[in-house]
């Protein structure tokens, strides 16, 4: 289904002040508050703003019924910032959701927290970030503009406002943190127009050599297996999309065997990937 943001709009509007305050005060409770989102600081109304964004936003889920979605920054008719606090939380609370009208990575995403369910760990929207070409310590950084689940955070986050160059509204606030090391695995689905394809990479989650005080958003540092740039060369190969669900709770078995199920074709990039078999098995040739 699909919504103008006046639709939308309409319903944070209706958000009542009550309800604005007690999220308000949860917030203080659960994060770190940069100085200036506390009481008194310069950007506490934007953080106003984007409470009310994420109550009228979960309002709207609910009374549709819906447990995934999607939005963009080119259309935000009405609302003053883009929605990247509120969509983190929301993420927290097991809604999917994917970025610039993703909508297969959302449904993804909402699939991938349900199998999560009760395990350690947690699984987020995520993206090819930036790359650490280091020789021999090879890295992607994952992140993306403000929407990472907090649920794959190491430790607790700090709820920051900064500034936005793009979509042209105001500070949008946002959870700040470093997700936890260990196995993880990146998985998208591609539409190959007759079909759809799960591609799954598994990865392995580094802490970072420094902090990275200049990049204000929640982040992740992986080694791609079996190295980068195989790895990197299977994804191409096997039409592997920009945007992922990022999973530290679910392994490649538990996936293939999703995908079997749903008869959703899926491919394996992994310690064991050759990339001459793999590039033959991606391209449909013997």
């Amino acid at each position: 289904d699909g919504y103008g943001v006046g639709d939308l709009v309409e319903r944070i509007n209706a958000v009542s002040e009550s309800r604005v305050k007690t999220l308000l005060e949860e917030y203080a409770e659960t994060y770190t508050l940069a100085a200036n989102v506390q009481p008194g600081g310069d950007r506490r109304g934007n953080l106003l703003v984007s409470a009310r964004n994420e109550l009228g936003i979960g309002d709207f889920l609910r009374e549709g019924g819906y447990t995934a979605f999607t939005d963009t920054f080119e259309d935000l008719h009405g609302l003053p910032q883009l929605p990247g606090l509120a969509v983190q939380r929301l993420m927290a609370q097991g809604y999917g959701f994917g970025g610039e009208g993703d909508w297969k990575t959302a449904a993804l995403v909402r699939t991938m927290k349900v199998m999560g369910e009760g395990l350690a760990g947690g699984n987020s929207f995520m993206e090819d970030y930036t790359y650490h070409f280091e020789p021999g310590n090879q890295r992607v950084l994952g992140s993306h503009m403000l929407e990472i689940c907090p649920s794959i955070a190491a430790d607790k986050p700090r709820l920051e406002c900064h500034p936005l160059g793009i979509g042209g509204k105001a500070d949008p606030c946002r959870l700040v943190f470093t997700g936890g090391a260990g196995p993880a695995l990146n998985a998208s689905v591609v539409d190959m127009g007759d079909r759809f394809r799960l591609v799954l990479n598994t990865v392995t989650a580094h802490p970072p050599a420094a902090d990275l005080p200049k990049l204000p958003v929640a982040r992740v540092l992986w080694e791609t297996h079996p190295d980068m740039e195989t790895g990197v060369a299977a994804w191409i190969y096997a039409g592997g999309a920009h945007h992922t669900c990022y999973s530290q709770n679910l392994s490649a078995e538990q996936l293939q065997d999703y995908a079997a199920m749903a008869g959703v074709e899926c491919l394996l990039i992994d310690r064991d990937t050759r990339l001459a078999e793999f590039r033959r098995l991606a391209l449909g040739k013997s």
